[in-house]
């Protein structure tokens, strides 16, 4: 008898749906460094050096301390008991412990929370966001996610409706967006950034998608804005910024903003302005704008992406169809209560005079110092390469170079049957080990290739990754030199 579930009678969208950052690659490298353990010696390199996401901890990023004594404090209470507690931890993540536990009915960390998360760590973070902004924030607006990822999803289930319900999606995109909008049955429109001018977001442009979408039927209902890019690594001008807001004002179209890389700045000349600080500095209320803002304990300069926490926040949106958001939140009972906790954290982290406060400084301040020397190092060895451009990393975790591929290489990809950028990228990991992800799992300009390179991997390795790519490189492009 068949099978009762074959490949064939699966959900259509699940096969539509593409996750490029785990995708081929990925696996490929997991099976090599499988090998690489069982058979020692059996490659041209010794281990596997993840480039593909942005993953801190698992590159050897080091927790925040003060973030993870609370957290392990919160975890145990029974610690809190102890004689010697004070000699292990610090007083204010002793006072910050007692002060969350507090918050949490019965003072357990493994018990379910409100379905938008703890109230009173919403009001931390809603008190966070004002101080961000100088704009009141509402605990009421805050949704507490299981990372941002869950906050998307939901956003796309509410909106669309069926295949003629259309999001705009900056390309190139995180491939999270794609592959929602093809989960629940939307179209992706697309809006192309413009490399030339460093990955700038050009409304006569986003206009102009938006009008030939119009004119096929689809009913735009959504803006997506990354910013940081990723994968990218721009960051808005401020006055672009409000051109987008008063562009979706003027079109009816909500906003999403995902902001989960505004810790990451490397450039002077660039600062991260959120979504929701333009909307209520033009003056625009409740009524104006629909705007979904999207924040992450994943990225910025903590890194604790295995913690999964986050938060999407809500305005513009009326009464009724925000008690349709909180009812799909509660199918889902709650977020994990320890990515609540750290949500709060990133949003209130120690202040000047906390007994904290040095160490924390000086661990957040040497991960953004070293990531910017990171990206400054891979951006420079990339554009010493023939057949590649890089703009520069402004923010985010990435860096995305264009390659110019001999024609022969291109022709060698298609009989392997696999886009160039693939090819290149397989290719790339296994003379070296290295893990890139194609331009092609974010979208690019039609007869462009792209990769796009973490600057995670810690500083120490830095050298020899340029090294080994280097090699490759010049190696790959006299192999199919015309």
């Amino acid at each position: 008898m068949a099978s009762t579930v074959a490949v064939e009678n699966l959900n259509p969208k699940v096969l539509k749906c593409e996750y490029a950052v785990r995708g081929e690659i990925v696996i490929h490298a997991q099976r090599l460094q499988q090998q690489l353990q069982t058979q020692p010696g059996s490659l041209p390199f010794d281990e596997i050096l993840y480039c593909n996401i942005g993953n801190p901890q698992s590159l050897g990023q080091q927790p925040v301390t003060f973030f993870r004594e609370v957290l392990a404090l919160c975890d145990h209470p029974y610690l809190l008991q102890r004689d010697e507690i004070k000699s292990l931890f610090s007083a204010d993540s002793i006072s910050r412990a007692k002060q969350i536990l507090a918050l949490i009915p019965g003072k357990a960390t493994g018990a379910y929370s409100h379905s938008q998360g703890i109230k009173g760590l919403r009001d931390t973070i809603a008190a966070g966001i004002t101080s961000r902004d100088g704009f009141p924030a509402n605990a009421d607006d805050i949704f507490l996610t299981d990372g941002a990822s869950p906050g998307v999803h939901l956003m796309m289930q509410l909106l669309i409706r069926n295949e003629k319900d259309g999001i705009l999606v900056p390309i190139p995109q995180y491939p999270l967006y794609s592959a929602s909008i093809a989960l629940h049955g939307g179209a992706l429109v697309p809006y192309y950034l413009n490399e030339s001018t460093g990955w700038g977001l050009e409304i006569s442009d986003v206009k102009k998608q938006l009008e030939d979408a119009r004119s096929k039927g689809i009913d735009v209902r959504a803006l997506v804005v990354i910013n940081p890019g990723n994968p990218t690594g721009q960051v808005l001008a401020e006055e672009n910024q409000y051109d987008i807001v008063k562009f979706c004002k003027n079109e009816g179209l909500v906003l999403l903003a995902d902001e989960v890389y505004q810790e990451n700045i490397y450039v002077d000349n660039k600062k991260f302005h959120s979504f929701k600080k333009i909307v209520r500095s033009l003056g625009y209320g409740e009524e104006d704008l629909p705007l979904v803002s999207y924040q992450s304990v994943s990225k910025g300069y903590y890194g604790e992406c295995g913690k999964r926490g986050g938060y999407m926040e809500i305005t513009g949106f009326s009464a009724p169809v925000r008690e349709q958001i909180y009812k799909i939140a509660s199918v889902n009972l709650c977020s994990n209560i320890s990515g609540q906790i750290l949500a709060s954290l990133i949003m209130n982290p120690p202040k000047a005079g906390d007994e904290s406060y040095a160490s924390y400084k000086a661990e957040k301040d040497g991960i953004i110092a070293s990531l910017t020397r990171r990206a400054k190092s891979l951006e420079d060895a990339f554009n010493k390469l023939d057949g590649i451009t890089c703009n520069e990393a402004e923010g985010a975790m990435y860096l995305f170079p264009q390659l110019s591929l001999p024609q022969k290489a291109i022709e060698a990809a298609k009989v392997a049957n696999k886009a160039p950028d693939a090819f290149y990228a397989l290719c790339l990991l296994e003379s070296t080990g290295i893990v890139v992800v194609p331009g092609s799992g974010f979208g690019q300009v039609p007869g462009t290739w792209h990769f796009r390179c973490t600057i995670l991997p810690q500083e120490e390795k830095i050298p020899a990754i340029i090294s080994r790519f280097k090699v490759f490189h010049e190696a790959f492009m006299v192999e199919y030199h015309e």
